[in-house]
């Protein structure tokens, strides 16, 4: 038996102690050649030392990333210290099945992995010792924590009937947007939208109807605007869009897609058909403003006018300097 497969051995027998422990161990040469594989290891992948004794790692494990893992473990040769693996940057190392009970949601096992540097009696680093931990269940928790805390913001930010920002989150992005203009004196658009005679759909059709038409609304906004743009509900029948980067007259594109989608609207509720019109305000913010409630103020002030000059149209108020 050469020295070096005599060390290995010695080595075996003193992690022996390891093989009822719930931690994978493999040991690796600098071929990239499997030198030990406890038991851990054997039950969980299905492979005997045997089956995988002086093999290289990349043959019996294709899915690992070569470049990736071979950087991980070069640089515990070259600089002779441990390295780690989280399954934050990677959810597992070897593609383990899942097999504990509380976590049987998750397909493959989450694993953290530790990367040792093994030197020999000459100080050389010739092996490297990787120990496999099942972080299943740490992975799983923070998921769900990180899930509850997505839907706990969703549900402070957003409108329950529509999808849509609240009034609440929608202003804050306004008052960030006017702080920002400030600064930048870059054109954002401000449109104002009320939905025309919407007490009637709701006396006549029913309280069910009218929130099928704020839906169908909410819907045709998201359609006719852009992610970057923040569309809210202000109240009632009333929305109010931001429009981020845009200047009143590009604006005026965006208000003639809302009203091709509405013209095209049918609303089905029970054996009724709802079609609707809206009024819309529109102005641009203007260093006339010394607050985001004067530009509020003032798509108000448009939206009036398009309801007092007979609805069903947008209205553009463009500030005196």
């Amino acid at each position: 038996m050469s020295t070096e497969d005599q060390s290995v051995t010695e080595l075996h027998q003193q992690l022996s102690l390891l093989q009822n422990l719930d931690v994978g161990v493999l040991i690796l040469d600098r071929e990239y050649r499997i030198r030990l594989w406890n038991e851990f290891m054997e039950n969980h992948s299905g492979l005997l030392y045997n089956d995988v004794n002086k093999k290289n790692v990349f043959e019996r494990f294709p899915e690992l990333p070569v470049q990736w893992f071979k950087h991980k473990v070069d640089s515990v040769f070259l600089l002779k210290n441990r390295s780690f693996i989280t399954w934050e940057q990677r959810p597992y190392l070897f593609k383990f099945k899942s097999y504990r009970p509380i976590t049987g949601l998750a397909p493959t096992m989450y694993q953290n992995a530790t990367l040792l540097p093994l030197p020999s009696p000459t100080g050389r680093i010739e092996q490297i010792a990787i120990l496999i931990y099942d972080v299943t269940d740490t992975a799983l928790s923070r998921q769900e924590l990180e899930s509850a805390n997505h839907q706990l913001r969703t549900l402070s930010e957003t409108d329950q009937l529509t999808g849509l920002y609240n009034r609440g989150f929608w202003e804050n992005r306004l008052k960030d947007e006017f702080s920002r203009y400030a600064r930048s004196l870059s054109s954002s658009a401000l449109i104002m939208l009320d939905i025309d005679y919407f007490k009637k759909v709701n006396d006549q059709y029913g309280h069910l109807a009218g929130d099928a038409v704020l839906k169908n609304l909410a819907h045709i906004l998201r359609e006719a605007t852009r992610t970057t743009d923040y569309v809210g509900r202000y109240g009632g029948e009333e929305f109010a869009l931001l429009l981020i980067g845009t200047t009143a007259r590009k604006a005026q594109s965006v208000v003639e897609r809302i009203q091709e989608l509405i013209a095209a609207a049918r609303v089905s509720v029970d054996d009724y058909t709802i079609t609707y019109t809206v009024s819309m305000g529109l102005t641009e913010v203007h260093p006339i403003f010394q607050t985001h409630e004067q530009w509020i103020k003032m798509a108000d002030q448009a939206l009036y006018l398009s309801k007092e000059n007979g609805r069903n149209q947008m209205t553009l108020l463009v500030p005196d300097s």
